[in-house]
């Protein structure tokens, strides 16, 4: 007679991972029973702790607020759609295409599916709330990007590059947008602005895979785009900035006052954030035992200050700028030799908080698209804007880049890379919105403030995978391959730019923990905005 255990252990060795290890030349179904073993693990285990950490914030949340965390609640409508953002940006990231995409998408589904329009429950003052929380973490992750050294450096070409195609889209567009779609001058213009930023999430990862594939590293391509991406986003978010406060400036302000208001918040923006980033490079002091965690305190507070701030003094359009500079300013003393000390890596706080604030953020800019409200001609316009705008942009790149030593087609490659449009589009596509309904504005203005999200919307949809599939399909055909191993320059290896011990992201990783390139038999480790590895041959 088998002993009681005899069945338990039998039931064990049949299902447990210990027991059951994948043999040399597995078969199909081997391989598929081996991912179900116990305990959890590779992509399963990934799967069923995510789900538990959703199920124990839910139960968190229904402890709290009861009713508002059941179907009908703004709680609960909430935490359904960062769920769905977050499986949208999965199931597309499978298809190699930004996931940035699939949370716009599942944003738009939950707003306008009857059966699952969960979206509209969410109040009002909680999305304008998450959203600035959401700004201020991307344009702080992306004043930290700004490199003072390479900035220093710029040639022609790169100056060009960020200024020319970008200036020349929102002139265009601004234009086409007033002819076309019959929007006031300073809206038109407005809108111009928002679509002639590049988006650096998209542009970046795709740039640092080719210079670990040396396509076009010859002529520093690769790094090019990379240094022109942040000042391109700085000049559309400067002129964005220009045009909105002139929009909701005050009407019982004097007529001079209106006309120099949007330069003075653009100086009111600059100086905020250089202030304040000279603060923290004394505060907290570098020697500071919580050195990481202060820095990354002081940067997330003093941006949303920046953000909520100047609304609340009627200076809006200063606070993307305020924060933007905050953030440059003082990771520029930060990036110093010696001035880091080895403590709790604040970029690593930003990194995880930005993997929330993404879907967050991208998901309330899809549910702020109401098909209902949307007629067709502007869908319609607005994409023959979009293009018009776009064949502009990549005209001006390739004459942007004449000179620099390219021949036609890697010009042309240039241009195709320069259409991506996605982070910068969703964080000041719904501000208009969002600052009419604030002000009680009229019907006209909410409603142009929803066209523009709804076009925001269309360009992030049809430039960020075209922009994405286009870069991947031509980049083997218009550049040619470096021989030889990639090289880093000498003061990068010195400084250890762009790279981290822990491949945490890079640039970020700089400037709030210690420097200290990580060399492992020649490879160093990156990590793109995607959170996907990248090995670099040097």
């Amino acid at each position: 007679m088998p002993a009681p255990g005899d069945h338990l252990r039998k039931i064990s060795s049949r299902v447990l991972l210990k027991h059951n290890p994948l043999p040399e030349k597995p078969t199909f179904r081997q391989r598929l029973w081996h991912k179900c073993l116990c305990p959890p693990h590779t992509a399963l285990g990934n799967l069923l702790s995510r789900a538990l950490i959703c199920l124990l914030v839910w139960l968190a949340g229904f402890s709290l607020v009861r009713e508002d965390a059941l179907p009908g609640g703004n709680v609960f409508a909430l935490f359904v759609l960062v769920i769905a953002a977050m499986l949208g940006g999965f199931l597309v990231s499978l298809i190699k295409l930004p996931p940035l995409l699939g949370m716009l998408i599942m944003g738009c589904l939950l707003r306008n599916i009857p059966v699952v329009n969960y979206a509209k429950d969410i109040s009002p003052t909680w999305s304008s709330i998450l959203r600035n929380v959401a700004l201020t973490v991307i344009l702080t992750r992306a004043g930290l990007g700004l490199d003072s050294r390479a900035l220093r450096k710029l040639s022609k070409s790169v100056l060009l590059l960020a200024f020319l195609p970008c200036a020349a889209e929102a002139g265009i567009v601004g234009l086409a947008a007033y002819f076309i779609l019959s929007f006031p001058w300073l809206w038109a213009f407005l809108l111009g602005f928002v679509q002639a930023a590049v988006s650096p999430a998209v542009v970046v990862p795709f740039m640092l895979r080719l210079q670990e594939t040396r396509l076009g590293t010859n002529k520093g391509i690769p790094t090019l785009l990379m240094a022109a991406s942040s000042l391109d986003d700085v000049l559309a978010i400067s002129g964005y900035s220009v045009l909105l406060s002139s929009i909701f400036a005050r009407t019982d302000t004097a007529l001079w006052f209106q006309i120099i208001q949007g330069p003075l918040e653009i100086l009111v923006g600059l100086l905020y954030g250089c202030v304040i980033g000279v603060i923290f490079w004394y505060l907290p002091h570098r020697g500071h035992e919580d050195v990481g965690l202060f820095r990354f305190l002081f940067l997330f507070l003093g941006g949303l200050v920046s953000i909520i701030g100047s609304k609340a003094v009627g200076f809006s359009g200063a606070g993307a700028l305020g924060c933007l500079t905050a953030a440059f300013v003082a990771g520029h003393r930060w990036k110093t030799p010696g001035w880091d000390v080895e403590r709790v890596k604040s970029s690593t706080v930003f990194l995880y908080l930005w993997t929330v604030c993404q879907p967050v953020l991208f998901g309330l800019i899809g549910a702020e698209v109401v098909f209902a409200r949307i007629q067709p001609e502007t869908v319609g316009l607005g994409t023959a804007v979009l293009v018009i705008g776009l064949v502009v942009r990549m005209i001006f790149t390739m004459v942007a880049v004449t000179g620099s030593g390219m021949n036609l087609k890697e010009k042309l490659f240039t241009a195709i890379a320069w259409i991506p449009k996605a982070t910068v589009q969703a964080a000041l596509g719904s501000i208009a919105l969002t600052l009419a309904r604030e002000k009680n504005s009229s019907a006209e203005m909410i409603l142009l403030g929803e066209q523009v999200v709804t076009i925001a919307v269309l360009l992030i949809v049809i430039t960020a995978p075209l922009g994405a599939i286009a870069i991947t399909l031509t980049a083997p055909r218009l550049l040619q391959k470096e021989d030889g191993d990639v090289r880093v320059d000498d003061e990068e290896k010195k400084n250890g730019a762009i790279y981290d011990e822990d491949g945490e992201d890079g640039e970020e990783s700089i400037v709030l923990g210690r420097k200290e390139p990580y060399e492992n038999d020649g490879v160093r480790r990156m990590i793109d905005d995607t959170g996907s590895d990248i090995n670099v041959r040097v």
